[in-house]
C-alpha cells in the first residue's frame, strides 16, 4: 500500500476512514484541530501535508484542516500516522 499521493489515493484513504474508522475521524478533530465539542466528523481530502474534514458540533458543520508533523511519504506513510495519532489521540 505504498501508493504515491494522488486524488485517487486521497479518495481512497477517506472513504476507507468515514465507513470504518468515524470515532477516529471524530478524534482527529477533538485532538489536533482543537475541537473539542466536535460530534461527528468526515475526512474530505489528504494529502502529504494534512488532512481535511468536516465536523459538526452544534448543530453547525465546520471545515477544519489538520496539519501533519510531517511531509508524508506515499500511502503506506499516511497509515501509519493516522493510526499513530489515534494512539497518541487515545492516549490522551
Amino acid at each position: 500500500m505504498s501508493d504515491p499521493f494522488s486524488p485517487e489515493v486521497s479518495d481512497r484513504i477517506c472513504k476507507h476512514m468515514n465507513e470504518d474508522h468515524a470515532e477516529a475521524v471524530a478524534l482527529y478533530a477533538k485532538t489536533f484541530g482543537s475541537a473539542p465539542d466536535t460530534e461527528s466528523a468526515q475526512m474530505l481530502s489528504i494529502d502529504p501535508q494534512g488532512m481535511n474534514l468536516m465536523t459538526q458540533a452544534k448543530g453547525s458543520s465546520v471545515p477544519l484542516r489538520i496539519e501533519f508533523d510531517h511531509t508524508l511519504k506515499d500511502s503506506e506513510d499516511a497509515h501509519h500516522t493516522l493510526i499513530d495519532m489515534v494512539k497518541q489521540a487515545r492516549a490522551n
